[in-house]
C-alpha cells in the first residue's frame, strides 16, 4: 500500500503574517511583499514532514494546516465516485 503525502495549506483569514512558516519551512513557503505566506507546492515531501509539523505547531494563529488526503473508496462499490 502506498503512502499518501500530506498537503500544506495556509488559512488566509487566520494568518497575521508573522512569517514563522517561511523561516521554518523555506523549501515550501515564501513570503509576499506584505509578509504573507505563499505555498509554492502544497505536497509535503516525506523528508520535510517533521519540519512541516513543526511549522504548523509554531504558527501563533494556527493558520498553517496539514491535511492528509482521504483514502480512496474501493472501486466497484455502490456509492463510489
Amino acid at each position: 500500500m502506498t503512502r499518501r503525502a500530506l498537503r500544506l495549506r495556509i488559512d488566509p483569514v487566520a494568518c497575521d503574517g508573522y512569517g514563522y512558516c517561511a523561516e521554518l519551512l523555506p523549501e515550501l513557503v515564501e513570503l509576499d511583499e506584505w509578509g504573507y505566506p505563499i505555498v509554492s507546492d502544497p505536497v509535503v515531501p516525506t523528508a520535510l514532514e517533521a519540519l512541516a509539523r513543526r511549522c504548523a505547531t509554531a504558527c501563533p494563529r494556527n493558520a498553517v494546516l496539514l491535511e492528509a488526503p482521504a483514502p480512496p473508496l474501493p472501486a466497484g462499490r455502490p456509492g463510489a465516485r
